[in-house]
Order: structure tokens, then sequence, then C-alpha cells
């Protein structure tokens, strides 16, 4: 099966709104490149994408580390302590008969943060020699696809309605790994809006035998004056 040269050209993007096919011209750092047609946003060039998210993914493992060692909450009742990390909330759940509901937290709140933090630190660090190897092209896709199941901050919120339930009963200790879990959830969020994935693409090892960007009526806007 022989595959042509369009077949792999990057620098050709579909509007999102009216869906008009268009090659991206140069587009400046700090810049956005509009649609010709209806002047939605397609593609915004993110200055020292690579640098930035590698320190943002490096701090998200270290917090990833410490939320999942520490304690996250604790109760006392009579005199009595006891705590609890993430993993022994979900053991509980499990020892209580809800096996379903112990999966779903163990893998929203703990696996998929691991992989989104994992598949972001494989891409740029095999970016920074390009052109990268074709894997990283699945990972990019791995990436998008755990990041919907992210969910950190839905069992942040669950946490605090039942906190606030049992606060007549018993006092609650907040323990470390609650506020390393809510300054992660912010991590995560800040490493996605650094990563441009329109430049990780284009630095994969098929991308390198393209030839040069044609003319194109793209209009490129710096992003300050929108």
């Amino acid at each position: 099966m022989i595959r042509s040269a369009s077949a792999f050209d990057t620098g050709l993007r579909a509007c999102p709104d009216c869906d008009l096919l268009q090659r991206l011209p140069p587009v400046p750092a700090g810049a956005v490149a509009l649609c010709a047609r209806c002047q939605a946003p397609l593609w915004r060039h993110k200055p020292d994408s690579l640098n930035r998210t590698l320190a943002l993914a490096l701090a998200g493992a270290i917090l990833w580390l410490i939320a999942n060692t520490v304690p996250m909450l604790g109760l006392s009742v009579a005199g009595r302590e006891a705590f609890t990390t993430v993993f022994g909330g979900v053991l509980a759940m499990w020892r209580d008969g809800r096996q379903e509901v112990a999966m779903l937290v163990l893998f929203t709140a703990v696996i998929a943060p691991a992989l989104e933090i994992v598949c972001l630190l494989a891409v740029v660090l095999a970016l920074r020699r390009p052109p990268a190897p074709h894997w990283v092209g699945m990972l990019l896709r791995g990436y998008e696809l755990v990041r919907e199941w992210s969910m950190i901050e839905i069992m942040l919120l669950g946490v605090l309605v039942a906190l606030i339930k049992i606060a007549e009963l018993a006092t609650v200790i907040p323990g470390l790994a609650l506020f390393v879990l809510g300054a992660l959830v912010f991590l995560l969020a800040a490493m996605a809006a650094a990563f441009d994935p329109h430049d990780a693409w284009a630095r994969i090892e098929w991308a390198e035998d393209q030839p040069p960007p044609a003319e194109s009526n793209t209009a490129c806007v710096p992003e300050a004056r929108r």
C-alpha cells in the first residue's frame, strides 16, 4: 500500500466551525491563526511549549507521588484518631462490597492521572530530539483519551460532600494529600494548556519529509489583539 505525502500533511487544518480545509501559515509565537472563511481560531502558537510542559509534568509527577503516599483525611471521635490515604479509601470500599465504585475511583483518581502525566512526559522527552519516533503518535492519541478519564476534581467534590455530612458526628482532620490533590487538579489543567499538540505532530518522524507550506489565505493575528 502506497501512502501519499498529503496523507501526513500536518500543515492542513479543518476549521472546527465551518469545516473549511486550509493550510496553516507560519504563525509567530503568541499569535493565533484564524479561519479564512469564518475567522474561528484554528491554532494558537504557544511559545516554549516543550520546556513549560516538561516542567509542569515533572511537578505533576511529584505531586501525584505525594498525594498517594501521605494521609488524605483523618477522623477524631472520643479522643481516638484514624487516618486514611486514597488507596486506603479504595480498599475500604472494596471490603464493604462496593467493588465497582472502588475500581472506578481507583482508575479515575489514581491510574488515569498517572497515565496522563507519564504519556505527556514520554512525548515531551521524545520530541526534544526531533525527528520523534512513530510511537509518539500513539502516545498523543492515548494522552487525549486518558485526559477524559482523569477526574480528581470529581473525587474531591465527593469527599467535601461526605465531610459536610459527618462533620456533626466526628472531628474531620484534613491531611496533606487533600491539599496536594487540589493543587494537582490545577497543575494538570496548566500542563494541558501549555502543551502544543500541533507542534508535537509536526516533529514526528514521518512529518519530516513534507514539502514546505504553500501560500495560504488563513489570517494570523497576535493573541493580545483578540
